[in-house]
């Protein structure tokens, strides 16, 4: 996926009510962005990281510029977590997902659960595959680690996942790191030790989880390669 042709860098002054940002340009303004990312951004947040923000030109927005890239221990991370989704379905359609091939449609947004809805559900032949998505942006001790706050939503989605297994179709959980450090991905049991539970509890229940890293420069954001989720311990 390629990202907007014009990045603009600046420098993180703080990231503040979640969803804002205020960044020093390279050319010394002072800007505020809307910062597309509802977690903690443990790790990625830091005061004066370096950072690439989007502009939008849209006279109706309230804020023009979105936080796109964070630099986090000599890495470009990814914290804009409306693109997973796309990653993922990018991934499937150009074959680089061997896990996810066969199906001959792919949905996104289609309901499920109770007032859910799945990231994207596969359809073919062999059945569907319902497959959640999950930004991962948090490294500590060599391990990508998610989620970075509490989510009693993404507690939801494994459960729901769960039942769509029992009745008989596939379920996927599916890790998006969209940073290029961590050799393998476990759930963050010292922040949400419930989701770490459920996440547990749902891969022997036969949902999979699955996760790939992502290639993230100031051009581009494409997933790469797969890597290990560790549930042990």
């Amino acid at each position: 996926m390629k990202l907007p042709a014009q990045l603009y860098p600046g420098t993180l002054i703080r990231r503040y009510q979640r969803f804002l940002a205020d960044v020093q340009l390279d050319d010394g303004t002072i800007v505020t962005a809307h910062c597309p990312n509802s977690g903690s951004m443990k790790g990625c947040n830091a005061p004066g990281s370096p950072v690439y923000l989007s502009r939008s030109d849209n006279p109706a927005r309230k804020l023009a510029y979105t936080w796109e890239l964070v630099r986090s221990d000599g890495f470009w991370a990814g914290i804009n977590t409306g693109l997973p989704n796309r990653l993922v379905r990018e991934a499937i359609e150009n074959g680089t997902i061997a896990e996810l091939q066969g199906y001959g449609t792919i949905r996104p947004e289609v309901p499920y659960g109770t007032r859910s809805r799945i990231d994207l559900l596969l359809e073919g032949e062999q059945g569907r595959c319902w497959v959640e998505v999950k930004n991962v942006t948090l490294v500590e001790g060599g391990r990508a680690l998610f989620p970075d706050s509490v989510t009693e939503r993404g507690q939801k989605h494994l459960r729901e996942l769960m039942e769509v297994v029992r009745q008989g179709d596939r379920g996927v959980i599916f890790f998006v790191v969209q940073r290029g450090d961590g050799s393998a991905v476990a759930p963050a049991d010292a922040i949400d030790p419930e989701y770490g539970r459920l996440l547990r509890q749902a891969a022997a229940s036969g949902v999979e989880p699955l996760a790939y890293r992502a290639l993230v420069t100031p051009e581009e954001i494409r997933l790469v390669e797969r890597m290990p989720v560790v549930l042990e311990g």
